[in-house]
């Protein structure tokens, strides 16, 4: 995959993907990184491909203006914990307090933020997983934590579980919600209506987290914590 530059104030890099099974040229922008991909059938040739993005060019910089934009980590930030509003202070010292609603948060400020915001992410996780479990009569075999981009969690047919850590700064039922609905895949590996059932069963009435993810979740990925973010 190449890289090129649109011109313009300001300027746009876009990710060039040169595709077999692509049929015709495409511009996707992701909705949980900002990042723009121009996908190119084999048969295209780069310059096509600039004239096609030349062209989408308004429609480009209209959708990334309707984006929210991006928190780098560092002095008077407002990052959510657990749905909270909370602000970004330095202190001296190593540990990360969270104060009310002040982050006391010694530098490096991104890296520490960010190990002590996954260490609270494992803690609500495995408890939450530990509970649904339970109540399901079936163990999960191992709990990890990513920084995925594409889905909140999911579920080995092995019975490994995996969410994002980001589900820390989203509202508690929410997290609770997304570790009930992979605990449910332990006992139903689909989206059948039988899964759903156990979801409800679970967890109670999980439509109205589930729309906060679909309506809200995408913002949780604007929170820049190093370099590796960007």
């Amino acid at each position: 995959m190449g890289q090129i530059r649109l011109p313009g104030n300001p300027p746009i890099d876009v990710s060039l993907r040169r595709s077999a099974r692509a049929r015709r040229l495409s511009l996707r922008l992701s909705q949980l990184d900002g990042r723009v991909t121009l996908t190119l059938p084999r048969a295209v040739s780069e310059a096509e491909g600039l004239a096609f993005l030349s062209d989408k060019e308004s429609w480009l910089r209209t959708h990334l203006d309707k984006r929210a934009a991006s928190v780098t980590v560092s002095e008077g930030a407002v990052i959510p914990v657990e749905g909270r509003a909370c602000r970004v202070v330095s202190t001296a010292g190593r540990r990360v307090r969270l104060e009310g609603d002040l982050l006391h948060v010694p530098g490096p400020m991104g890296p520490r933020l960010q190990g002590w915001l996954r260490t609270l992410a494992r803690d609500r996780l495995a408890s939450a997983s530990d509970r649904y479990a339970a109540r399901l009569g079936r163990p999960y075999s191992k709990l990890t934590l990513r920084d995925t981009r594409s889905r909140w969690g999911s579920c080995t047919a092995a019975g490994g579980l995996m969410y994002s850590w980001r589900l820390i700064l989203a509202p508690p039922d929410v997290l609770d919600y997304v570790a009930a609905h992979e605990v449910a895949h332990l006992a139903e590996m689909n989206h059948s209506p039988a899964f759903w059932a156990t979801v409800q069963r679970l967890y109670g009435d999980w439509q109205t987290p589930r729309a906060w993810l679909r309506r809200e979740g995408a913002g949780l990925h604007r929170y820049r914590f190093d370099l590796s973010d960007e």
